[in-house]
């Protein structure tokens, strides 16, 4: 791979491929259990995990932190329209839901809202005050509608490697 090459332009191989699914499941897995698990050798691997990772294919390693284990006890799934969809108005909602740290996910959709976020709070006070600031109080902001999570059946944040 050469210096300058991005996410898009680097191909994944079978190999690659073979060890996004591991550290995807378990970052922390040693290297070698990886080479074992692939047919590389510990090196092969530590090589393409850094190729990958300075190709911006592995965007970055987090902890998965279960909600349950911290006091965040509400988890909602918030669809959003705005007034229009000119970009200005797009970006300013961009902006306001990238620097909101209880929106952990944001997604920019077609089929009648403009955006779906899902959003945790410890308590429904807190998730109100939220919304109240997030979307009652912002002129570019048209309705919103809240869908309360009664129990979490799937967070898996793995990507599907074919």
């Amino acid at each position: 791979m050469t210096d300058g090459q991005d996410k898009s332009s680097r191909a994944l191989d079978s190999f690659d491929r073979a060890i996004l699914r591991l550290v995807q499941a378990d970052n922390k897995l040693p290297q070698r259990r990886i080479g074992e698990a692939v047919n590389l050798s510990a090196a092969a691997v530590q090589r393409r995990i850094a190729a990958m990772e300075a190709a911006g294919v592995i965007a970055r390693n987090v902890a998965v932190v279960d909600p349950d284990a911290v006091p965040l006890t509400i988890t909602s799934i918030v669809e959003v329209q705005l007034i229009n969809e000119h970009a200005p108005t797009v970006a300013q909602a961009q902006r306001l839901f990238l620097a909101t740290p209880e929106v952990q996910q944001c997604y920019y959709v077609t089929g009648g809202v403009s955006f779906v976020l899902v959003i945790v709070t410890t308590d429904m006070r807190a998730y109100s005050a939220l919304t109240k600031s997030l979307f009652a109080e912002k002129d570019f902001i048209a309705s919103y509608r809240s869908l309360i999570a009664l129990d979490r059946v799937k967070a898996d944040t793995s990507i599907i490697i074919p």
